[in-house]
């Protein structure tokens, strides 16, 4: 086992280096910081894979309310409206931060921001970098400051198996590297460890990424939220070379925002005025379109008339993706099919990023704050990154590492083997689901957590979605259940620890054992 050394128990340790992790560290500075990456800096992150920018309620016309208005709306009910309002009332704050740590967003000549349409906003409050690229210039931008902080110590290369507690204290991270044992002395650490979108075939996520903080915490004790809800993104690249695990390319919805309509592979417009049309909520359009595709049909996006021969200037980025997929958006419709793409849920947070567990805070993707309800309106969600990174590091500031104490020694768990618990949950815990195929994802997806092995990770934050799954018995946001079809007047948010997860899941899957012989 190697051991970091003693003077590394101190700082504050940071595993993830998409946006939210990147602002932590940055903003914790001058306080000692480790920052932990599976990848290089930056990479392997749904913040660099990001087309679309940051929503931001900027322009004349716009106002917080609005943007809080619309927010609500896409969260169809279930947005915990005192946290949300919270969160968006930053926007302001945080466009300037980043501007301070070298991001450039698009201006027009006069020198005013550049304001972007996209699904289910009522204003133009998209504010972009380098077009539809946005997500890897700001993280370029931010890994840069990075480096040049002295504060901050990356770490490349290293995988956190686990959290290490004594008892409800936090004392350290188990983590591997090429298969070696590294014990991190900490008490105090931030999860920035992105989504779960590699838990199923297709997504636009880093197929590596199945959910890996929400993991970490459930073991150590940390309540979950709303796991229920995972967006599929309604225009995903269908390209032929796809196959299951590898991360999809996505088209931006700010490219409908510019006017692109879908068609059938009868170059008829299925949608119409019905739902705002093309601008609907993501929930909507994903199974409109998901329909289409299973009556045996495609789909594709047509920005022939809207775009034409402005489409590589507008959306360098995506035209690139759709080149190399043999497709010239300018005079071809682009085929495209739904795909994960974000998790409402995760890991219960307040608005400070602090988890029910003292000494670890959880921001981006990981955390579920209650700004999105049951689906995320578009382009939040680096907004939602950016300020709970701001919000986490203030609130570690005025905290102190304590005495630092040398965790136990533990057995590294093996790495995560997703290749049996892909398939499971994504036939039966997709865009549509029901009470049959949630509780066989129960029946598959439970003896790998009780048992061990290299599947139990990824299957126990699988685990987690279908539990809650079967206990919300109406369809709503990005929940839909074929067999309770109708949305509830009121419904609530909903916390569980993993030991309810598991009583619960042991209630049910024995009923679903039973009927299946």
């Amino acid at each position: 086992m190697i051991d970091v050394p003693d003077h590394s128990a101190g700082p504050v340790a940071i595993v993830g280096s998409g946006l939210a992790g990147l602002v932590t560290a940055l903003m914790l500075a001058p306080q000692p910081v480790i920052l932990i990456t599976r990848a290089h800096l930056g990479t392997q992150t749904s913040s660099g894979w990001a087309q679309g920018g940051i929503a931001a309620s900027l322009g004349a016309d716009d106002s917080a309310d609005l943007h809080l208005a619309d927010t609500l709306t896409a969260g169809d009910g279930l947005c915990d409206a005192q946290a949300a309002g919270s969160i968006l009332r930053d926007a302001p704050e945080v466009i300037a931060m980043l501007e301070r740590f070298g991001v450039r967003f698009d201006r027009a000549p006069d020198g005013s921001l550049l304001l972007g349409l996209e699904a289910a906003h009522n204003r133009r409050r998209i504010v972009h970098v380098a077009g539809d690229g946005s997500g890897a210039a700001i993280v370029r931008a931010l890994v840069q400051a990075v480096l040049e902080t002295p504060s901050i110590t990356v770490l490349t290369g290293i995988e956190v198996r686990r959290l290490l507690m004594d008892g409800g204290r936090l004392e350290g991270l188990l983590c591997a590297h090429r298969d070696r044992s590294i014990v991190l002395s900490t008490s105090r650490v931030v999860l920035a460890t992105g989504g779960l979108g590699g838990l199923y075939d297709a997504t636009t996520n880093p197929g590596g990424n199945y959910g890996q903080g929400i993991m970490l915490a459930a073991r150590a004790g940390a309540d979950l939220a709303d796991m229920e809800f995972v967006q599929f993104h309604p225009t995903a690249l269908d390209s032929a070379d796809w196959s299951p695990g590898r991360p999809l390319a996505l088209v931006s919805e700010a490219v409908r925002g510019e006017g692109a309509i879908l068609v059938n592979e009868k170059g008829v417009r299925f949608l119409g005025a019905q739902h705002a049309g093309e601008l609907a909520p993501r929930d909507t359009l994903a199974r409109a379109i998901s329909a289409e595709i299973e009556s045996g049909g495609r789909v594709f996006l047509d920005a022939r008339v809207a775009l034409g021969q402005e489409f590589a200037r507008r959306f360098p980025t995506i035209s690139g993706l759709c080149r190399s997929a043999g497709i010239d958006p300018a005079v071809m419709p682009i085929p495209v099919r739904p795909a994960v793409h974000y998790h409402m849920g995760g890991i219960a947070t307040d608005l400070a990023g602090r988890s029910t567990i003292k000494g670890l805070w959880v921001v981006g993707e990981a955390a579920s704050t209650g700004l999105h309800g049951a689906n995320r309106l578009a382009s939040n969600s680096l907004l939602e990154a950016a300020v709970m990174g701001m919000r986490a590091a203030r609130d570690i500031a005025g905290t102190s590492a304590g005495a630092a104490t040398p965790p136990s020694c533990a057995d590294l768990p093996p790495a995560a083997d997703l290749s049996e618990i892909r398939p499971v949950v994504s036939r039966n815990l997709g865009l549509l689901r029901n009470a049959g195929t949630i509780h066989c994802a129960i029946a598959r997806l439970l003896p790998h957590v009780e048992h061990g092995g290299p599947e139990e990770d990824p299957a126990l934050v699988a685990l987690a979605i279908a539990v809650f799954a079967a206990l919300r018995q109406e369809s709503r946001g990005a929940h839909a259940r074929t067999d309770f079809p109708l949305r509830l007047g009121c419904a609530h948010r909903r916390r569980m620890s993993l030991d309810g997860i598991l009583d619960a899941a042991r209630n049910m899957a024995p009923h679903r054992l039973a009927r299946s012989d």
